[in-house]
């Protein structure tokens, strides 16, 4: 805008010479004040447009009456009236509403030496233009204000998607690594449990049983291997089984290899959504490989409770050595009871997740569990084994 009223000062300076058929004109003048008049518009309007309000009213205060005198120089040529269109739209740029609106109902008193007739019929004809001036100059602004500021909005939406997506990406990555451990790492244990055990017993020539193990360990293996291909390609193909009988199967898995596992089904079994069945299968999962892993245990417990209407309840025990005291009090949570104890001088409870031992399993179902508003409790008595409960509204 700024450019198209400096190319509009020069067109208008110079019409200064064709002056008016009706009146006399004073050439020499004319052109000298205009062309001082039309350099402060081209080059003293940016300046004043960066300094403050009181340079724009100083500004206007100059132009104003110069260009009165100009017009009567010029012999009301109509190089002069685009003159004072040109303050009247730099007026908009420089002053509040009210302020070019003053200079635009000031400017058609150029006319008042006129005859009344003549002057009356002039002055409506340049206050209608000096309006007009002012109603497209203000929607001009208006219009680059807007875009400014949906140009910000852009950029900011731009910085808002880039964040979110670093945030889908971390997410994505903390998902992907629960998956594999949960996953792979399950079935890894299992593996490892079952060479162990076929380890044992390959001196029994006891084929059948040996045989059995090795089965038993190459179907681990297999599926290990399409837990990584799912993790791999970011997909979570849904388990066709339902929760019960997946429980079910880890607990005969965790028998197999050398831990006897009951479950304990109690009220009616329920369709749950499917994260939460998720949740609560990765749940079984991590317990009982942590029993088979660290706890040393001769037998362990699965419970899972439905008696709840609105909360699906996974207890995982064992009855092995317990959680030692220096990895026990390593948690993430508040207590159950908003306190953070168990209530027992040998006992370690926290509502979260026990961090001990590599720990990661657990800090995973720990997000996995309060990303569905549930929770997670770790109770351990140091000789009496270790609990896991997980609740899961469902």
């Amino acid at each position: 805008m700024q450019w198209a009223l400096s190319i509009l000062t020069v067109v208008a300076y110079a019409t200064l010479p064709l002056g008016s058929a009706s009146y006399e004109q004073h050439l020499a003048s004319t052109l000298l004040v205009g062309l001082g008049y039309a350099a402060l518009a081209v080059v003293g309007f940016p300046y004043v447009q960066r300094r403050g309000r009181a340079f724009a009213v100083a500004y206007v205060c100059v132009q104003l009456p110069l260009g009165f005198v100009l017009f009567a120089l010029s012999g009301a040529a109509i190089g002069a009236v685009l003159l004072l269109v040109v303050l009247v739209s730099q007026s908009v740029l420089l002053l509040p509403l009210a302020g070019a609106a003053a200079v635009a109902a000031a400017i058609p008193l150029i006319h008042v030496r006129m005859d009344w007739p003549a002057g009356l019929r002039e002055g409506l004809g340049t206050l209608a233009v000096t309006a007009f001036t002012v109603v497209v100059t203000e929607l001009l602004v208006r219009e680059q204000r807007a875009r400014a500021e949906l140009a910000d909005a852009n950029e900011r939406l731009r910085e808002y998607a880039a964040q979110a997506e670093r945030w889908a990406t971390t997410q994505e990555r903390n998902r992907l690594a629960r998956d594999i451990h949960d996953g792979l790492g399950h079935h890894l244990t299992v593996v490892q449990m079952l060479l162990q055990a076929a380890r044992a017993v390959i001196r029994t020539a006891d084929e059948d049983r040996l045989d059995s193990m090795l089965a038993k360990a190459q179907d681990q293996s297999k599926q290990a291997l399409a837990e990584v291909r799912r993790s791999v390609a970011a997909l979570r193909e849904p388990r066709t089984a339902p929760l019960v009988n997946a429980v079910r199967a880890l607990a005969g898995e965790a028998s197999e290899a050398g831990v006897p596992t009951a479950l304990d089904v109690l009220g009616d079994a329920r369709e749950v959504p499917v994260d939460v069945e998720e949740s609560l299968f990765r749940a079984a999962q991590e317990g009982l490989t942590n029993i088979r892993k660290h706890a040393d245990a001769s037998a362990a417990a699965v419970v899972l409770d439905y008696s709840d209407a609105d909360v699906v309840r996974l207890e995982v025990r064992d009855d092995g050595h317990g959680l030692p005291e220096d990895h026990a009090l390593l948690t993430a949570g508040d207590g159950a009871d908003g306190s953070g104890a168990a209530g027992g001088d040998d006992t370690a409870s926290r509502d979260g997740a026990v961090v001990g031992r590599g720990g990661f399993g657990l800090v995973g179902l720990r997000e996995r569990v309060n990303g569905l508003g549930g929770r997670v409790r770790v109770d351990s008595a140091a000789g009496r084994g270790v609990t896991l409960t997980v609740e899961v509204p469902g």
